[in-house]
């Protein structure tokens, strides 16, 4: 059972390390808490809810894997490499693409409940 909390323990220092030193983390987090907070202010149904915290966890991951990568191969070398640089490019565009897809998750879950909350204020 010792193992189980060391990895967990491992895990939790790895995150906290991510939040500690990697600027986007905390914007996809602060920006995955504001879907979260206009999803509950729109009663959002759970499985849009699910959707929206999905979309959220994968773009976290992304940055942490994004963030691992690079520490990897900074790990590996310090001198500037131009396979180097395209496996940090290619791992950032990963959390791009991810991003894009939590957009688009996101105008489709919020757009229509918050397209008739604005109307609904403005009539």
């Amino acid at each position: 059972m010792n193992k189980v909390f060391k990895s967990l323990k491992n895990a939790y220092i790895g995150l906290i390390y991510c939040f500690k030193t990697q600027r986007n983390m905390i914007i996809h987090t602060l920006a995955g808490l504001i879907v979260i907070f206009v999803g509950l202010l729109l009663k959002i149904t759970q499985t849009g809810m699910l959707f929206l915290l999905t979309a959220i966890t994968l773009v976290l991951a992304a940055e942490a894997f994004n963030t691992s990568i690079e520490k990897a191969i900074d790990l590996y070398t310090k001198d500037r490499s131009e396979l180097a640089k395209i496996s940090k490019d290619v791992a950032a565009g990963a959390v791009l693409l991810i991003s894009f897809f939590a957009v688009i998750v996101g105008l489709i879950v919020l757009g229509p409940p918050l397209w008739h909350f604005i109307n609904a204020i403005l009539s």
